[in-house]
C-alpha cells in the first residue's frame, strides 16, 4: 500500500480547532510536498420538509446561497494568507460527516485534516462529533486536531498497539510518516488489568511477556529512533492519553480496527482517545486493517 501524501483535504467549520488542523495540514504538506484542498459544508435546510410553503422554501434557499457565498469569501481570504495556497476550494451542502469523506475520495486526497470541537459529556459517550462521523466513513487517514496548541510540529509520535492482525499496516504507515518528518516513534501496549488479585510477580511477568512480543514484531529499516513501552492501566484509552501527556508527544497515531457492532455500542479505542487527547490524533480507517 502506498502511504505517500499528495493531496490533503482540510475540512473547516471556521472554528479555532479547524484552524489548528490547518496548521498541521500545512506542516505535513510542506514535508510531503503535497497540495491542500479546502472544503466547507453548509447545512442543508431540507426544503422538502416545507414543500407546502413555497415562500419558506424560497427564503431558505436564499439564506443558503448567502451562506455559501460568505464561506467561499472566507476560504479565499484564508488561502491568500496561508503559507500554502489552496489548490482548490469546495463549498458543499448537506452533512459534513457524509460529504467530507465523499469529497476526499472524489478529489483523490490521501489525508483529511479536521478540527475536534469541544464535546459535551453526552457527545463523548455517544461519539457524535462531526470528526468521528468523518472518521467512520473515511477511506483515508484522518488527522483530528483539538483546541489551539503552539507551533504545529511533529517530532514525537506515539503508536498504540494491541497485537491485532491489522497492526502491521499501522506500523508501516507510522514508519513512513516518522521517516518523512524525522520524528521519534514510541510503540506502546497498555496491559489492562481489572483484577487486582494479581501479585506483583504475576504483573511483572505479564508486562515482560508483552514487551517481548512488542520487540519481536517486524522491524523496518529507517534512520529514526524507535522505543517500545508496556504500561499498566485500567483501560487502554486512559493509559494512552495519560502517557502521551506525561511524555509530551506531538501526535498519536492509531487505527480503528474494530467490528461495526463494537464501534456502534462502545466506540473504538481510537475514538475514545480522540475524545480526550490534548494533541492531534492521526486515525487510520478500518480499510487499513484489512489484509
Amino acid at each position: 500500500m502506498n502511504y505517500q501524501i499528495k493531496n490533503i483535504l482540510w475540512s473547516t467549520d471556521f472554528s479555532a480547532e479547524s484552524l489548528t488542523a490547518l496548521n498541521y495540514a500545512n506542516y505535513l504538506a510542506e514535508h510531503f510536498k503535497a497540495s491542500i484542498k479546502a472544503v466547507h459544508v453548509v447545512p442543508d435546510f431540507a426544503p422538502a420538509l416545507y414543500e407546502t410553503r413555497a415562500m419558506m422554501v424560497a427564503d431558505l434557499i436564499k439564506r443558503q446561497e448567502v451562506l455559501i457565498a460568505k464561506a467561499r469569501k472566507r476560504l479565499e481570504k484564508i488561502s491568500a494568507k496561508n503559507p500554502i495556497k489552496f489548490s482548490k476550494i469546495l463549498i458543499e451542502t448537506g452533512s459534513a460527516g457524509k460529504k467530507v469523506p465523499e469529497i476526499a475520495e472524489k478529489e483523490h486526497c490521501q489525508l483529511i485534516a479536521v478540527g475536534r470541537k469541544g464535546m459535551s459529556a453526552l457527545e463523548k459517550i455517544l461519539l457524535g462529533s462531526v470528526a468521528n462521523q468523518i472518521l467512520r466513513r473515511s477511506k483515508v487517514p484522518v488527522l483530528i486536531a483539538p483546541k489551539k496548541r503552539g507551533q504545529a510540529e511533529i517530532k514525537k509520535i506515539l503508536v498504540p498497539t494491541d497485537f491485532s492482525a491489522g497492526e502491521e499496516k499501522e506500523r508501516d504507515y507510522a514508519w513512513t510518516l516518522a521517516s518523512k518528518l524525522q520524528a521519534e516513534l514510541t510503540l506502546i501496549y497498555v496491559l489492562e488489568l481489572y483484577d487486582f488479585k494479581f501479585s506483583p510477580e504475576e504483573v511483572k511477568a505479564l508486562m515482560d511477556e508483552a514487551l517481548a512480543r512488542l520487540q519481536n514484531r517486524k522491524k523496518r529499516r529507517a534512520n529514526i529512533k524507535v522505543d517500545e513501552v508496556v504500561i499498566r492501566d485500567l483501560n487502554a484509552p486512559a493509559g494512552i492519553v495519560t502517557y502521551a501527556n506525561r511524555h509530551k508527544f506531538d501526535l498519536i497515531l492509531m487505527s480503528t480496527c474494530v467490528s461495526p457492532v463494537e464501534r456502534f455500542f462502545l466506540g473504538s479505542t481510537t475514538e475514545k482517545v480522540i475524545s480526550y487527547a490534548t494533541m492531534p490524533v492521526l486515525a487510520l480507517p478500518a480499510a487499513y486493517c484489512k489484509t
